[in-house]
């Protein structure tokens, strides 16, 4: 059953090399620089569901995540012609809307900060041998299971804005890590480190009414030779890890079947985060695109009469 499965794990989710996201971004600000409606407004389109995606993601609203959509892009109408990197554009949009988002009235309830600690998310082994069984025994059940959007929206709404921010920005707006790093303001070391923990709760909560109670007999004790790989599976699962680790771990994922059922059971939870697209209603699109792009062509023209004109110089005469 699990022969040569470690394999197929074994950077099974590798830091993004065109993502989704960046590829809108990049034909958007291809599209401003026309300077035309048609293109503008194909641009603003695509922004328009890009900041929607993003704020609908952390909001959990779609109420907030219009209104989150509109005011970014609002005010961002003046900027957007300045942008010649789209890596640039992608991080200072993503930045404005997480700020935005932090301010939304319904997600106040959500913003205390909360340690998580890595022994908490650890299964024991009563749950390592639920999951062994559930793959063994139906694999395609074990995946079905959590295919819900809509419950894996709320399941995202439950992590504490810390670990749900660096989630949706890695795993489903596709950032790599050094972009959530800037969005974030953090360091790369913690946002990998706020990754895992982030796909481990969000883990939890979609096993919730699958997952065996955990007990307090002598089997439900975390297998303690597990305890090492396990801090490191992300960076596993992304190929992030250095040469040495990754081969001391793929030695132990080889040899551990439990293991192999739990890295499985991870790797399909970002599967789901990467195939999540709320999209914007279209009732609304079209109403608030028209909105900006009035506007847009607007902060353009007040652009250009601020700025300065060049002096002719005078002519010299003989």
């Amino acid at each position: 059953m699990f022969e040569d499965h470690s394999n197929q794990l074994r950077y099974g989710i590798q830091e993004n090399v065109a993502p989704f996201m960046r590829a809108d971004v990049e034909q958007a600000l291809e599209l401003i620089h026309r300077n035309e409606e048609a293109p503008v407004e194909r641009a603003l389109a695509l922004l328009q569901n890009t900041v929607f995606s993003f704020s609908m993601k952390v909001c959990g609203h779609v109420q907030d995540a219009e209104d989150t959509a509109q005011d970014v892009l609002l005010k961002s109408l003046p900027y957007l012609s300045k942008f010649d990197n789209p890596k640039a554009l992608t991080v200072w949009l993503y930045k404005v809307a997480r700020n935005r988002c932090m301010m939304n009235r319904r997600g106040r309830k959500y913003s205390q900060k909360l340690h998580v600690s890595l022994d908490d998310l650890m299964p024991d082994g009563q749950e390592l041998k639920h999951l062994l069984d559930s793959a063994a025994a139906n694999p395609e059940d074990q995946a079905a299971q959590t295919q819900s959007a809509g419950r894996l929206r709320e399941a995202v709404m439950t992590l504490p804005p810390p670990y749900r921010f660096v989630l949706v920005l890695h795993d489903m707006e596709e950032l790599d890590t050094s972009e959530v790093a800037k969005v974030m303001g953090l360091q790369e070391g913690t946002v990998r480190v706020r990754l895992h923990r982030a796909r481990l709760l969000l883990r939890r909560e979609l096993q919730k009414p699958h997952a065996p109670p955990r007990s307090r007999t002598s089997g439900s004790k975390k297998p303690k030779n597990c305890r090492g790989l396990f801090a490191a599976l992300s960076d596993y699962l992304d190929g992030v890890v250095d040469d040495a680790v990754c081969e001391q771990m793929h030695r132990h994922i080889s040899d551990c079947a439990p293991c192999q059922a739990f890295l499985a059971n991870l790797k399909d939870v970002v599967a789901q985060c990467r195939r999540y697209t709320p999209e914007c209603p279209p009732e609304r699109v079209q109403r608030m695109r028209m909105e900006l792009l009035q506007k847009y062509f607007q902060a353009q023209q007040e652009l250009e009469r601020r700025a300065p004109r060049k002096r002719t110089a005078a002519p010299t005469h003989r």
